[in-house]
């Protein structure tokens, strides 16, 4: 099993990992020697509560492709849908996402975000990779966080996978990442994978922000 490192504090830039202070500092990643940028953060004790304590069942699963300020007339009936219990909670996670999104579109340059707020049972993307596309950023609301490795490391990890046993670093709850991806360079993009959670009683949600592609859905109109 690998060795499980502490989440480690990125406040400095170090081997193309720069620490973000502000939601504005993500805007780091468009700089040619960053591959990654973090903004470590907290949200609120209540809400963190709130989504721990919600039936996995009623938490969101889906996929849209919108202008960041269509967000909410877009999403609203779709966590109506699933049974996200409405009040000042569910208010403050739209809140957080259409931060995000807008960010992801200012940063990125992109008039449309594919929004992926993704529930998460399984081993979903167990796999050490380099993510194929020029930019992505994920944040985790619930469970384990995306786990990477740094760039010493990255070649031993593609090779070995589930044997791999070196250092592993892992994201602090509902820290924001902003990733470059493989199609942003040759070598781009920093090594990571989803934490394995099969057979844990684990659930996750992340939210997952890209420029639209060919795996997008339909423009939500």
């Amino acid at each position: 099993m690998a060795e499980k490192l502490k989440s480690i504090e990125i406040d400095h830039f170090n081997d193309g990992v720069y620490g973000c202070q502000t939601i504005e500092d993500l805007s780091a990643i468009k700089r040619q020697d960053v591959e990654l940028a973090v903004w470590s953060r907290n949200l609120s004790q209540a809400f963190q509560s709130w989504i721990n304590q919600i039936d996995p069942i009623t938490l969101p699963d889906l996929r849209l492709l919108l202008r960041p300020e269509d967000l909410e007339a877009a999403l609203t009936p779709l966590l109506n849908a699933c049974g996200l219990p409405r009040g000042e909670m569910r208010d403050y996670l739209l809140e957080d996402i259409d931060r995000l999104v807008q960010a992801f579109s200012d940063i990125s340059g992109s008039e449309y975000v594919d929004v992926r707020l993704e529930r998460v049972t399984n081993d979903a993307c167990w796999k050490f990779h380099r993510d194929c596309v020029e930019a992505r950023l994920i944040t985790t609301y619930r469970g384990p966080s995306t786990e990477w490795v740094q760039h010493f490391q990255a070649a031993e990890a593609l090779e070995k996978q589930k044997d791999y046993q070196g250092p592993l670093e892992q994201f602090d709850l509902f820290d924001v990442a902003f990733f470059k991806g493989s199609c942003a360079g040759s070598g781009s993009g920093i090594v990571h994978r989803s934490p394995p959670i099969s057979g844990t009683d684990q659930t996750r949600l992340i939210l997952c922000l890209n420029q639209p592609s060919t795996a997008s859905p339909d423009y939500w109109r």
